[in-house]
């Protein structure tokens, strides 16, 4: 399966969720992220999320798709301009929209027109002046140079076949001194092939993964500094429900990575 097939497998996946209003991250559709009785506010609680920033986001918003919390990784400054990386129906980005305030913007990008749909309607819903959804590919943003304070993302870019790329946009639409904090799912044991080519894990957080070195070292040629990248190994038993019984636990993990523009 070439880079184009996968690119259209995981846009016409998230399309059906946005479409059906699923809360699975991972195919076949009766499985999810974290167990198929837990809800969407189960997921994210177990990724990290407060009871506040639940109570925060309009209904639907928060459609159990991540894998951690970006939000906890980096302090957002009133008046700041965040960009989050698949943004789905926009569940980080109205959280962000909270810390930058009304003299902020949030710019969420996402390659999913259902997707696109559903997060400007739920902005509309709530007033969200300071929030805007964009059409766009990862590798692609249609924004300008040295515009946002904060780059974000949660559980997208394992998705992304030309994951270098994504690295090198997020630092061209940062500014001096910007940071970049993605909560997403790394490898961290070579998978069996069989994992490896399974469609299901292609668009299910799972296959995609990129070991932690191999992440470091995209983020470090595309010029950023101060480069981590944290392993959650904690969340073990979260990572074994997505593909119930067959071992993915053994070579995947959530991590949080951090790094800076000089």
């Amino acid at each position: 399966m070439d880079d184009v097939q996968i690119k259209e497998m995981v846009r016409a996946r998230y399309g059906g969720i946005a479409a059906a209003s699923e809360t699975s991250c991972c195919a076949p559709p009766a499985s999810s992220c974290c167990g198929p009785e837990a809800t969407s506010h189960d997921k994210a609680r177990r990724m990290g999320y407060s009871e506040a920033e639940l109570a925060a986001v309009p209904e639907g918003a928060n459609l159990g798709l991540g894998c951690g919390n970006p939000q906890a990784i980096v302090a957002m400054q009133s008046g700041e301009t965040v960009v989050d990386l698949g943004s789905g129906a926009g569940f980080d980005c109205f959280l962000a929209a909270r810390q930058v305030g009304e003299t902020g913007r949030v710019i969420g990008f996402d390659m999913t027109d259902g997707m696109l749909k559903k997060a400007r309607s739920n902005a509309a819903r709530i007033g969200a002046g300071n929030v805007e959804f964009r059409l766009g590919e990862l590798e692609h943003l249609p924004i300008a140079d040295n515009t946002a304070d904060v780059v974000i993302s949660n559980c997208v870019i394992n998705l992304v076949p030309d994951k270098e790329q994504v690295f090198r946009e997020a630092f061209r639409v940062l500014k001096s001194g910007g940071r970049l904090a993605v909560s997403d799912v790394i490898n961290i044991a070579p998978l069996p092939a069989e994992l490896r080519a399974d469609p299901a894990l292609l668009c299910g957080c799972v296959a995609g993964a990129a070991p932690a070195e191999r992440i470091e070292a995209w983020l470090s040629e595309a010029g950023f500094v101060e480069v981590r990248v944290k392993p959650n190994f904690e969340s073990r038993e979260m990572v074994k429900s997505w593909a119930s019984g067959r071992g993915v636990e053994d070579y995947i993990a959530p991590a949080m990575v951090e790094a800076r523009k000089p």
